[in-house]
């Protein structure tokens, strides 16, 4: 078991380099790039999300042919053979538009699950010079030190992560009524632009906590496995355990400061 986790992780490393690779060589170009809209007028897929995509598939299809792959553009898609147990979760540009207007704040971020758990992840951030690691009771690691989230304890010294509901604007009524008590109750919330890199920053401390209303499984597939190896918890804002299907994220240095951050986000309503 010891030495198929490591292949998973060695994949899961060299999948996101690739497509990092592909992140700096285009910034290194300059130039105009081949930009299309997704799903909303800030939703977009360029021609480097669409390169360093086929990289990292390239990658696992040939470590790991008969494994299903779930990657965030079209085409991104393929089902693993009858029986396995494998999927990988591949976000090869997350923070397109970040990358697009010169912003350090982007990442590759390749995960594989199990069943219903991350066992390997890499997110690899080439602008920041940051690559963070994590594989199933393995630990978490940035640039190969090992991190650990953050000994944050009360609520209101708190630095929280955070992500608009860019895609749905039907969510940002509620989504700024959860930012104003957020902003009430803790010391002060951040925006990077990249759930990864949110998460990552959870993982190593310099959040204390993170949520987002509405995330894909490849937003998030790597950043829960560097959040628990770390030391952290992660799970859906409304409750229970995520999985590879789109929803919320909440995360916090601890079981019981999550479930605190859970009422300050999204307070139960009162007793009848």
């Amino acid at each position: 078991m010891r030495e198929r986790v490591d292949r998973l992780l060695d994949t899961a490393m060299e999948a996101a380099r690739v497509a990092a690779l592909i992140h700096r060589d285009a910034s290194r170009r300059g130039g105009e790039r081949w930009v299309n809209e997704k799903t909303t007028s800030s939703d977009f897929v360029s021609d480097v999300d669409i390169a360093a995509q086929e990289a990292a598939m390239a990658v696992i299809a040939t470590r790991h042919p008969h494994h299903a792959i779930l990657a965030e553009e079209d085409g991104g898609g393929r089902d693993g053979a009858p029986g396995t147990a494998y999927t990988w979760l591949v976000d090869p540009l997350d923070g397109t538009t970040n990358f697009l207007h010169g912003h350090p704040f982007h990442a590759a971020s390749v995960a594989v699950w199990d069943g219903r758990e991350p066992v390997a992840a890499a997110v690899h951030a080439q602008a920041l010079g940051k690559v963070w690691t994590a594989a199933r009771e393995r630990g978490a690691f940035e640039n190969g030190s090992r991190i650990h989230v953050s000994r944050t304890v009360r609520l209101d010294r708190f630095l929280l992560g955070t992500g608009f509901p860019f895609k749905a604007h039907d969510a940002m009524g509620p989504y700024l009524r959860e930012l104003d008590r957020a902003l009430r109750h803790t010391s002060g919330v951040r925006r990077t632009g990249a759930a990864a890199i949110d998460l990552a920053y959870v993982a190593n401390g310099i959040l204390d906590g993170f949520w987002e209303s509405r995330l894909a499984p490849w937003d998030f597939g790597a950043g829960i496995l560097l959040v628990t190896e770390a030391g952290g918890v992660v799970e859906r804002i409304e409750g229970g355990a995520l999985d590879t299907t789109a929803g919320s994220v909440i995360a916090a240095n601890s079981a019981q400061r999550l479930k605190g951050l859970r009422q300050v986000i999204r307070p139960a309503p009162p007793a009848r």
